[in-house]
């Protein structure tokens, strides 16, 4: 496992609570192919802060890589709800267009 992953499980442990650091630990299990690990971390992430915007987006694309696409489809509209509420267009247009491409 790579250096940055084993740094960022470390932080993680020391301060389980911090949501840049959940989020940084779970893109780098997604950028190292590890999808499971990666939705298992934006997991957690989602339950210490259900408005982690960001988060939906890549759970619902390590989802599409492990071919989960109707639990990849809930991710996406989870998202919309929490960017729409947010007021954040932008990402919202995202997540609607991840959406969109899986039909």
């Amino acid at each position: 496992m790579s250096n940055r992953v084993e740094a960022l499980k470390s932080l993680a442990e020391q301060n389980p609570r911090d949501n840049f650091v959940r989020y940084a630990l779970a893109m780098a299990y997604a950028d190292a192919g590890e999808s499971e690990r990666a939705l298992e971390e934006f997991g957690v992430l989602l339950s210490l802060n259900p408005d982690y915007k960001a988060a939906y987006f890549h759970a619902g694309q390590a989802l599409e890589k492990l071919g989960r696409l109707e639990e990849a489809r809930q991710m996406y509209r989870r998202g919309i709800e929490v960017t729409t509420r947010q007021g954040d267009g932008h990402a919202r247009e995202q997540l609607a267009s991840a959406l969109e491409l899986l039909g």
